[in-house]
């Protein structure tokens, strides 16, 4: 079990939760999806999965969530 950390932008209300956690839920292995919503800033998104998810897999699937980025 890996669990990852990623600071999110983009993400301002409870719908954009719903969609980020959505979409990193359906990708292969991931077991939970925790998201610590700071609207406006860097939201942390928190991963479990089987196995290291790609960052490139990662970030397609916050891109199609909404558009949302890895922030720095």
């Amino acid at each position: 079990m890996t669990t990852t950390t990623y600071a999110v932008t983009g993400m301002s209300c409870e719908h954009c939760v719903n969609a980020v956690t959505s979409e990193l839920s359906g990708l292969g292995g991931v077991s939970a999806v925790t998201v610590s919503l700071v609207p406006g800033g860097s939201s942390s998104v928190t991963i479990a999965s089987d196995m290291p998810l790609s960052l490139d897999k990662v970030s397609v699937a916050l891109d199609e969530a909404g558009g949302y980025q890895i922030g720095g």
